[in-house]
């Protein structure tokens, strides 16, 4: 056999071994499909209710499509007595971009530390950050009320951003900290030689790196603050202070339930995560698979 037929026979070996068989690509696309049935399904519901009346929503003869679209209810959702869904909105977006920021600024240098540094109780400083993931806010929300009441910051913004950071806080070191510690030290040790001090080889040289992990912490961090409810439920109490997800339970009464406003105000709530996660979802699945592999 000469070589020129060997080369091929190789070649079409291999090509006949990366062949994924037709009824394998029918099965993994049909699983897909039923997949994306399930989970897009909750989402289409609630749109077609959002955009009926009480009364279609309620009938006893329900239909799956709307018989009348009414796009009114987007508007006029926003001015009906039960919450100012405004101020409602524009709470929730202060509360989460606050909490993610102020989260960062305190978890970056803290990652950065603990993967650098060796240092006494470092162990014990580690384990006790991811200790305090397993606490879930609505078993401290007692415990806050009666803190914030005694420092005066009941009822306020500050309240609910230093809470939502506190609660994503563990979950942006330990991301950070394994991403820091595959940086190979050497990097540090040459822009140090160059001049750098311990700021800039942290935020010129090692950031730019670990912007996958960056990615995935901020994404995280950001969506849970905006669907937290225990605590904003507990710790404000005026109306034009709570996020939407308190908001929302404003329509649920105990005799009567808006629920045209309920759908839509769940779909106007979902919007701006679904936004986000188109904008960085490369960056994202990225930064989830370099960290599973490190």
């Amino acid at each position: 056999m000469t070589s020129a037929t060997a080369s091929r026979s190789i070649r079409r070996r291999r090509y006949t071994s990366d062949q994924v068989p037709l009824g394998r690509v029918l099965l993994r696309m049909l699983g897909g499909l039923v997949v994306l049935v399930v989970f897009v399904l909750p989402y289409t519901i609630m749109f077609f209710g959002s955009v009926k009346t009480k009364a279609q929503i309620r009938s006893v003869e329900p239909t799956y499509f709307p018989r009348e679209w009414h796009w009114e209810n987007y508007l006029t959702m926003w001015s009906t007595p039960e919450t100012p869904l405004v101020q409602n909105l524009i709470s929730t977006i202060v509360i989460a971009s606050c909490a993610t920021v102020l989260a960062l600024l305190v978890a970056v240098p803290a990652a950065y530390y603990t993967a650098r540094f060796r240092f006494p109780g470092r162990f014990a400083f580690l384990a006790l950050v991811i200790t305090t993931q397993m606490l879930q806010p609505a078993v401290l929300t007692s415990g806050l009320f009666r803190q914030f009441v005694a420092l005066g910051m009941h009822d306020t913004w500050a309240a609910m951003i230093l809470t939502n950071a506190a609660f994503n806080l563990a979950f942006t070191v330990w991301i950070l900290h394994s991403f820091f510690a595959s940086i190979p030290r050497e990097i540090d040790e040459a822009a140090q030689l160059d001049g750098a001090g311990r700021l800039a080889t942290l935020f010129r040289i090692n950031l730019p790196l670990v912007w996958p992990g960056l990615v995935t912490a901020i994404v995280f961090t950001f969506v849970a603050a905006w669907n937290e409810f225990a605590a904003s439920l507990v710790i404000l109490s005026t109306a034009g202070n709570q996020p939407l997800s308190v908001a929302l339970t404003k329509f649920v009464g105990q005799y009567e339930t808006s629920w045209q406003y309920v759908f839509g105000i769940s779909i106007v709530a979902i919007v701006p995560v679904v936004v986000l996660f188109m904008l960085i979802e490369k960056r994202l699945v990225g930064g989830l698979a370099t960290g599973g592999v490190k």
